[in-house]
């Protein structure tokens, strides 16, 4: 899928993997995390299969011109998970926001473990 937009010069489409893509290297900035992972074992063997990567723990929905996006991390140990967790909602809702153009409706931080 992807979010479609009209302006006075003419239809502008935006894919879910280039939304994804902004989503995953703004989570990679953010203070205390420390790699995204993948939700399923098959989505796994999927980007090992695929030459193209960017999108990998990022799972991005869209519906008319809202997006929702969910994010898979590993934070790094000894920093506070809600703070990290938040300052990555926000992060990436401004970002994809100002990329897009379009409504950030929710941004889901799932915390799949911890590294030291």
């Amino acid at each position: 899928m992807s979010v479609n937009t009209n302006n006075a010069y003419g239809k502008i489409s935006i894919s879910d993997l280039a939304i994804a893509k902004v989503a995953s290297h703004t989570a990679m900035e953010a203070y205390g995390i420390v790699e995204m992972v993948s939700r399923r074992f098959t989505d796994s063997l999927a980007l090992l299969m695929k030459k193209e990567g960017g999108g990998r723990g990022i799972k991005v929905t869209t519906s008319g011109n809202r997006i929702y996006i969910d994010v898979y991390v590993i934070i790094k140990y000894g920093v506070s998970i809600n703070a990290v967790a938040e300052s990555l909602k926000e992060a990436i809702k401004y970002k994809v926001e100002s990329f897009t153009g379009m409504i950030v409706a929710t941004v889901n931080v799932n915390v799949i473990g911890v590294k030291l």
